[in-house]
């Protein structure tokens, strides 16, 4: 079932993200019919699984347990093929994580750690002009992350696939804004003693609309550089330590992820493609990358190919040099070994997300350069998610 799951939410990341059916038009200020209809969201309310006792082996005790109730649900992608019938890959977790207090009598307290993906339709029927009732159906990835206690097993970790089912109310405030209030269930897996998971929330949905015909114009008529396409190659060195991957995962306020696993070096290629732009600052590309990776600790080779959504925000224009800081979250990636320097990255599926910075330059801003971390995690859809740290990462690439 995870493989599954995997294999359904990739093809429809690369439907939506890889597809252009557009891709004729030179012109990238209007959203691509893959582009238009899809939509993202948040749902924030109450969590219930009623954890407690049942999940320890034999032989060990709790003094109580505690399960913080409130939750997050995310829309990472969702498409409506017409007013009635859409798809979405959505991620709910806790904001914090069950407790188990007092654990054998020595007054720990240990956690267990919960995640929910879903891969769901949802059909909608009006019962007024503005308001709907929606109902989904689909696929659950439930991923439970247990504990030990002197390298013995007290809760287990469990993975599995089963049933996700919802139900909603929806308001439309306008085209692009939704409004909506709703509960989503899983049933319990007595298997692996997993409680049931029902998730009551509310939230919004924001949807890509076709844009205005004059908003186009102002578009076209403003004549911003946006390149086509990019190709690159970029070294990742830790000469300069992980000072700033560090700086940025564990601040104040944390934008990043760190990572157990850390790159001494490694060699990747690029190659990206603009979906859409505005006016002057925003660009949406996709790209894909391969990269032949060599661990710090036990020096390990390992080879990943992803596929990813990437942000552009283009902050200083000039006309010769223009400058942008770019980020980009949960690109599908295989990892060829997910252990590694004694460490448990998870499964040979995983998620690539980067942020950085770099300038478009030189005759006809042809000539790209960049620098940027990355990291390498599977999202806490497995139970072992030490994650990869990748140190800073120089590239050069040629745009046309």
């Amino acid at each position: 079932m995870r493989k599954t799951f995997c294999v359904f939410a990739g093809m429809m990341i690369a439907v939506l993200f890889l597809s252009n059916r557009s891709g004729a038009q030179e012109f990238r200020g209007q959203y691509s019919p893959a582009l238009k209809n899809s939509y993202f969201g948040v749902n924030i309310g109450y969590i219930n699984y009623p954890f407690s006792s049942r999940q320890l082996l034999p032989g060990n005790t709790v003094g109580s347990v505690k399960v913080p109730h409130t939750a997050v649900r995310f829309v990472l992608l969702g498409h409506e093929f017409n007013k009635y019938l859409s798809a979405q890959i959505t991620y709910m977790r806790p904001v914090k994580w069950v407790e188990y207090r007092d654990v054998n009598n020595t007054g720990k307290t240990l956690t267990v750690w919960m995640n929910v993906a879903g891969l769901t339709m949802a059909g909608k029927l009006p019962l007024s002009p503005k308001l709907y009732l929606s109902c989904e159906a689909g696929l659950a990835l439930i991923m439970r992350r247990g504990f030990k206690e002197n390298n013995q097993e007290i809760v287990t970790n469990a993975s599995y696939g089963t049933g996700q089912f919802g139900a909603s109310l929806q308001y439309q405030l306008n085209p692009k804004w939704r409004l909506q209030a709703g509960k989503v269930y899983s049933p319990a897996n007595e298997k692996v003693k997993q409680p049931h998971t029902v998730f009551h929330s509310a939230g919004f949905h924001y949807s890509l609309r076709e844009l205005s015909k004059e908003r186009v114009e102002a578009v076209k008529a403003a004549g911003y550089h946006f390149p086509k396409q990019t190709v690159s190659a970029a070294w990742s060195t830790n000469v300069l330590d992980y000072g700033f991957n560090k700086f940025v995962s564990q601040g104040v306020v944390p934008i990043f992820w760190g990572g157990e696993v850390r790159v001494r070096r490694a060699l990747s290629l690029r190659y990206e493609r603009n979906l859409f732009h505005s006016k002057k600052v925003f660009s949406l590309d996709w790209g894909l990358q391969a990269g032949f990776w060599k661990t710090d600790r036990d020096g390990t080779n390992f080879f990943t190919l992803s596929a990813y959504p990437l942000l552009r925000f283009h902050t200083i224009r000039s006309k010769k040099t223009d400058f942008y800081l770019e980020y980009s979250v949960a690109g599908p990636s295989f990892i060829s070994k997910p252990k590694m320097d004694g460490l448990h990255t998870g499964e040979k599926f995983t998620f690539l997300d980067q942020m950085g910075a770099g300038i478009f330059t030189g005759k006809n801003k042809s000539l790209n350069a960049g620098i940027r971390i990355a990291h390498f995690s599977n999202g806490n859809l497995f139970p072992n998610n030490d994650g990869v740290m990748v140190p800073l990462t120089f590239s050069l690439g040629y745009s046309f």
